[in-house]
């Protein structure tokens, strides 16, 4: 028996399930699906990877399927709101692959590229919109969409539009739907603002949460930099071009900080390609397209890639900058160690981020293991209070100038004053790794392959 068919799935969406290569249910689709196919509303806590997109389109398609539209041109029965381009391509794609077998039509719409085409697709009339808001708003504004006749609403990636600042177009989205529905909502946290939202949108629902296997942690190898933001970059590249990692996705805080980024890679001889809101969608599917099919190796990206893009293969996360917040710095290294494979992690600090590695140590609840063995380590205090840039800079003025004069005529170290203090860490090289092999953390073991293929060891 397929176990899909436990679930109470139709015999189109078991093949279609089948032939997409899925042979369990993880445990959110089985504790998802049923629920939805009794027409519950629900809310679901859950991190990506965890096969939520098929939890939900799933049940979405075989309950449009059996209750089909009335003859004519066919209204939204099914609107799918994502915060991203990517992951609204990815969620279309997924309904693409598992109705195959039914007579539904689907499209997707976001902003970045003319409407034109996405206009022509919506008056041909689709059962299936996923959507970003703001291109769901621009067209209903225009006129040009109705969503008087939703039946299933799904808000996925909740949290996410709340730090992308979409909670009042939600609002608006949901104000024009009619009252009557089906209300799905999907988020890896509940922030307060999320929960309040969640209370007025959903009727009695089903809580399903599912928390990230605890073998994933196992399977990743963490390592910690503390570097200088000026070596940053030489690191990196140092780093990657030792291990040759298949799949790496390294994450930055700023569009212009990827950029330059990219171009140095470049440079090395590392094929690399930035993704970010500033490109065109032409820019963001060629360079999602390039990684996925292997062709460029190094995904420079920020925080819009943190969250939906699925890729199971991904052998290296690293962290150039950290996060403003820490649980972003979980969302990012959970793109590796997917699906029982191993991964590594690692994460540079400089000088300014010693106050965020603490957060982000303070939610792990352990600290990142410290890797010295690196031609540009520095010394790293986790208990010094972060700097200002002013201060930073005062700092450096005050070592090119020298010690007071007082100091300068104390007996110097060594010739009958006292010893001077041992260097911290290794420096070039010479320290020992308190992380355990190259890429730091439980096992050098882990560390990322080489050539087409990472290594599982």
């Amino acid at each position: 028996m397929n176990p899909f068919e436990s679930l109470g799935l139709s015999e189109p969406l078991r093949r279609a399930v089948v032939d997409a290569g899925y042979t369990t249910p993880t445990p959110i689709q089985a504790q998802t699906i049923p629920a939805l196919l009794a027409a519950r509303d629900l809310l679901g806590c859950a991190q990506t990877g965890s096969g939520k997109t098929a939890a939900f389109a799933l049940p979405t398609l075989q309950r449009l399927a059996e209750a089909p539209s009335r003859p004519g041109r066919r209204p939204v029965r099914a609107l799918v709101l994502a915060p991203t381009r990517e992951l609204a391509a990815q969620i279309h794609e997924s309904f693409h692959t598992y109705g195959r077998y039914l007579n539904l039509k689907g499209t997707v719409i976001y902003g970045g590229v003319g409407q034109g085409p996405q206009v022509a697709a919506l008056r041909a009339g689709v059962d299936i919109l996923v959507a970003t808001p703001g291109r769901l708003l621009d067209l209903c504004d225009q006129g040009l969409l109705r969503l008087d006749a939703v039946e299933i609403f799904v808000l996925d990636e909740a949290d996410r539009m709340l730090d992308m600042g979409f909670i009042q177009p939600i609002r608006k989205v949901i104000s024009m739907l009619p009252a009557v529905r089906q209300n799905l909502l999907f988020s890896a946290t509940m922030p307060g603002p999320i929960a309040a939202l969640a209370s007025g949108l959903l009727r009695d629902p089903v809580r399903v949460d599912v928390e990230k296997p605890k073998g994933d942690g196992a399977r990743t190898t963490h390592a910690l930099y503390s570097v200088g933001k000026a070596d940053k970059a030489r690191l990196l590249v140092h780093l990657l071009q030792a291990q040759r990692p298949f799949r790496c996705i390294v994450f930055t805080r700023t569009k212009h900080g990827a950029n330059r980024l990219t171009l140095q890679l470049e440079k090395s001889g590392l094929v690399s390609a930035a993704i970010h809101g500033n490109k065109s969608q032409g820019a963001r599917t060629r360079a999602l397209q390039g990684f996925i099919s292997g062709d460029v190796g190094i995904l420079v990206a920020t925080d819009i890639a943190a969250r939906g893009i699925d890729i199971d293969d991904i052998d290296l996360v690293v962290n150039y900058d950290l996060p403003d917040a820490p649980e972003t710095f979980v969302h990012r290294v959970g793109r590796t160690a997917r699906a029982g494979r191993t991964g590594a992690a690692i994460a540079f600090c400089d000088e300014e981020e010693t106050g965020l590695l603490a957060d982000i140590e303070r939610l792990l609840r352990q600290p990142l293991p410290l890797s010295t063995d690196q031609p540009f380590h520095q010394h790293l205090d986790r208990h010094a209070r972060p700097q200002t840039p002013a201060q930073l800079q005062s700092e450096r003025v005050a070592q090119r100038q020298g010690p007071p004069r007082r100091d300068r005529d104390a007996a110097p170290a060594g010739r009958g004053g006292a010893a001077a203090p041992p260097r911290h860490g290794g420096g070039h090289g010479q320290g020992a790794s308190h992380g355990g092999g190259r890429w730091g953390g439980p096992s050098a073991g882990a560390s990322v392959g080489h050539g087409r293929g990472p290594s599982r060891g």
